[in-house]
């Protein structure tokens, strides 16, 4: 089969989609980049807000209309929430259920594919991940949340923690590692509590990838900041694990959080983040914040306000609040009106953007070097040169998650180099390589 794989949402989506890609590479099947050129359309789909609900239905319909003689599977949180019946009238030809989520291959092998598939049409394991544009891969530990944040639907839709082992974690770094693959993300629903189910932990993972792989670049996604354990923090002192975390904050106002029932105060966050930079510098923390959650008053949101910008956070994700149905925020008194939620969220962006800046300029005058993963470049609106040699723009990451862009007729893709930094334009580092790329990367720790 060709098979075209698409996500909304969060990294984990993304790292269930690479996951998949790679098993239909081994089993024979293509990977198509099209969806007008694929047998199967796979959709993982989102409903963390109403508007990712709308998203989700919106993507279902452009790609049937794309490809109507396709067969279409439908996974996710979204799919999990929906009603049989409003899922039916999309013309779905098979649901995978969130804790059926490792078996999709299969189940979608099972019910479409054509068994005298030819060996030839198997690709190379890289080829599925590449072909999606990733230089880094997102790999997945565990899923469902044991937690209940008032506002959250997705402990609802992904179910109880489920933690993969550390053995089946290593062999996937490894394979990445061996396909080309210099960076991964640990991904989960509930990143933090990996190994609750399994009397292991976090910090047990990583230690065993630092101990087992050659991975050089070991980064994470969202963690709860009450989920860490006295010695994880020592983890940074290893030059492959990425100085930097999400750790999302939601609100700066302890009321508020508690309305919110997350196990984190301001106090405990602000040390948090403090013991972090204190044991590496340039340290990057990057968070989530919902404006205008249920009987957030105006003093609470200016006690989150004179919080948050108190906190040299790299980079924010704002949200609006959003109710929805089934949460227990979803039933709370006092809503803040919508345009005032929409207020607080510009207030945020605007507060955002300023924090971002400083910690760029910070790094400017602090790190005048830095080590670079280049992502895919692109020549320049204004050329038509599209030999071998032709100037391109690259943009990549620094070990903290700073963005910076270069150009060069050097190909990039997929290096890590040294750059000398040079300025700042449009919310990203800009900078110099230092030196040409190697015949492959240029750094192995």
């Amino acid at each position: 089969m060709r098979v075209h794989l698409s996500a909304l949402g969060c990294r984990l989506n993304e790292a269930e989609l690479e996951r998949w890609a790679g098993a239909f590479a081994r089993a024979g099947d293509a990977i198509a980049d099209d969806a007008h050129d694929a047998d199967l359309l796979v959709l993982n789909s989102c409903a963390v807000t109403r508007e990712a609900v709308a998203k989700s239905r919106r993507r279902l319909t452009r790609l049937k209309r794309e490809n109507p003689s396709a067969k279409l599977v439908l996974t996710g949180c979204w799919s999990e929430l929906e009603k049989p019946d409003a899922l039916a009238a999309h013309g779905i030809d098979l649901v995978v259920a969130n804790a059926d989520k490792e078996q999709l291959v299969t189940l979608a092998r099972e019910a479409f594919a054509d068994p005298t598939m030819p060996a030839a049409a198997t690709r190379p394991a890289e080829s599925a991940l590449f072909q999606r544009s990733r230089q880094r891969a997102f790999v997945k530990i565990q899923d469902g949340c044991r937690w209940r944040c008032t506002y959250c639907i997705v402990t609802v839709a992904r179910g109880e923690e489920r933690s993969r082992t550390v053995e089946a974690i290593v062999a996937e770094v490894r394979e990445l590692h061996a396909s080309g693959v210099d960076e991964i993300v640990l991904t989960g629903v509930h990143v933090g509590g990996y190994g609750s189910d399994l009397d292991t932990t976090l910090e047990a993972l990583v230690l065993a990838l630092l101990a087992e792989t050659d991975m050089p670049r070991i980064r994470f996604a969202s963690v709860e900041p009450w989920d860490l354990t006295p010695g994880f923090l020592a983890v940074f002192e290893n030059p492959r694990v990425m100085p930097h975390m999400h750790l999302p904050l939601q609100s700066g106002c302890d009321a508020t959080l508690k309305r919110m029932a997350r196990r984190c105060r301001t106090a405990t966050f602000d040390a948090l983040f403090g013991e972090l930079r204190e044991r590496v510098p340039n340290f990057n923390v990057t968070t989530d914040l919902i404006c205008g959650f249920p009987g957030e008053t105006d003093a609470e949101w200016q006690q989150t306000v004179e919080f948050v910008a108190s906190q040299p956070f790299g980079d924010m994700h704002v949200f609006s609040y959003s109710e929805r149905d089934g949460t227990a925020a979803s039933d709370m008194p006092n809503p803040v009106p919508v345009e005032i939620r929409k207020a607080r969220s510009r207030e945020m962006h605007a507060l955002g953007r300023q924090l971002a800046h400083t910690r760029l300029q910070q790094a400017l005058q602090q790190t005048p070097e830095l080590e670079v993963l280049w992502e895919r470049g692109r020549p320049p609106a204004s050329s038509n040169d599209t030999s071998p040699n032709a100037l391109k723009t690259y943009t990549g990451y620094t070990p903290e998650y700073f963005r910076v862009r270069t150009t060069s007729t050097e190909e990039l893709t997929g290096r890590i180099t040294r750059v000398r930094l040079t300025g700042i334009d449009e919310g990203a580092l800009t900078g110099e390589v230092v030196a040409a790329p190697s015949a492959h990367n240029s750094r192995r720790l």
